[in-house]
């Protein structure tokens, strides 16, 4: 017998007992994610809310859609408890209720988007355990889908929230951006945040960088669609920024990063003397005790093993993960160069904290 045994109580029944359904509910429940990304993509949840109670086959006629599948999803997310169901006739509802969380007309509510990233992690999932007894991480390369991903989630944000809610966040900046400013995205993905920018603040002009080839080619398309000519975007490293800019911003990003300390240091470099540096990015502690009881706590640790973390371990970088919180944010900021760091809220986009700094305390 191994000392662990040895020295191990013997398992209190009801908590066994308690723990065990806690598990059970979990295997319930990453099913559910993965269907729930399913209706996402497949614009169920949409069609549902757009309907009166309908069965399956009219269901899937109105979502152009296979019946037998939609079928035994509809199954899933009955049982799931998303979807009510009438035996008599056979029919389907989606409660408006429920609708608020999954339809994309929901905005920056609708949870439904983030379940693909659910999917994501699964399709990466033994260049992972690999990586647990090899160390080293999974390539960028290996997620494909990500940045579309992530431009969808971003966009139900930024749609909304970036030119009334987050810009307001520095004082004076939406007068200075009226008024005509220089602008940088780093880590700009395809480039939604600058074209949102560039839309309402035609007198300023906005850049974007980022070193995904694929990234920039769909933002330079999506820019030459939109016929701003207030808005460009670079294939370029993101630690090597030339020019000068009265505000960077960098969304979802610098945590993200090989060399994080080494971006903020250029993107101090880059800022104006009485520039703004507004960054947004995770919002949770750098301290595990403090983040129990984080509503998406187990979410935030899920992203960095199979994302953040493991993608910045692959070069050779400093994987922050979940490391990287408000402390370590703000200690970073402070290293390089930033003498003034306020940290700011907003409604509707929990998952972030929004960092504005300055090189002069105010």
């Amino acid at each position: 017998m191994s000392t662990r045994e040895t020295h191990q109580a013997p398992p209190d029944p009801a908590r066994q007992e308690a723990f065990a359904g806690e598990v059970a509910d979990v295997l319930n429940k990453g099913v559910l994610a993965l269907l729930t990304s399913v209706g996402h993509q497949c614009g169920l949840f949409d069609t549902l809310a757009s309907l009166p109670p309908s069965t399956s086959a009219e269901i899937a006629k109105a979502a152009d859609l296979d019946e037998r599948y939609v079928r035994e999803w509809l199954g899933g997310m009955v049982v799931g408890g998303f979807v009510e169901y009438e035996p008599e006739g056979q029919r389907y509802t989606l409660p408006p209720e429920h609708a608020a969380s999954l339809t994309t007309a929901a905005g920056p509510e609708c949870l439904a988007g983030m379940m693909p990233y659910i999917a994501l992690m699964g399709e990466v999932e033994q260049q992972v355990i690999r990586s647990f007894r090899e160390g080293g991480g999974v390539p960028y390369s290996a997620y494909p889908r990500f940045q579309a991903l992530q431009a969808e989630e971003t966009a139900r944000v930024y749609d909304q929230a970036l030119v009334d809610t987050i810009v307001p966040l520095v004082p004076g900046l939406t007068e200075r951006l009226r008024e005509g400013i220089d602008v940088l995205d780093v880590g700009t993905g395809q480039g939604h945040a600058p074209l949102v920018l560039a839309r309402a603040f035609p007198a300023s002009r906005f850049h974007g960088i980022d070193q995904s080839e694929a990234g920039i080619d769909v933002a330079r398309t999506r820019a030459a669609r939109s016929g701003l000519g207030n808005l460009r975007y670079t294939l370029g490293d993101s630690t090597e920024i030339s020019g000068t800019y009265d505000l960077i911003t960098a969304f979802d990003v610098i945590h993200d990063l090989a060399r994080p300390a080494e971006t903020l240091e250029a993107i101090r470099r880059a800022l104006a003397e009485d520039g703004t540096f507004l960054m947004g990015d995770i919002a949770a502690s750098s301290r595990l005790e403090e983040n129990i009881g984080h509503p998406f706590g187990p979410a935030l640790y899920g992203f960095s093993v199979f994302y953040c973390m493991t993608t910045s371990l692959s070069t050779g970088g400093a994987g922050l993960g979940t490391v990287w919180g408000q402390e370590t944010a703000v200690r970073m900021l402070r290293e390089a160069g930033f003498a003034d760091v306020d940290i700011k809220s907003v409604d509707g986009d929990p998952l972030n904290a929004y960092y504005v700094a300055t090189l002069r305390g105010r």
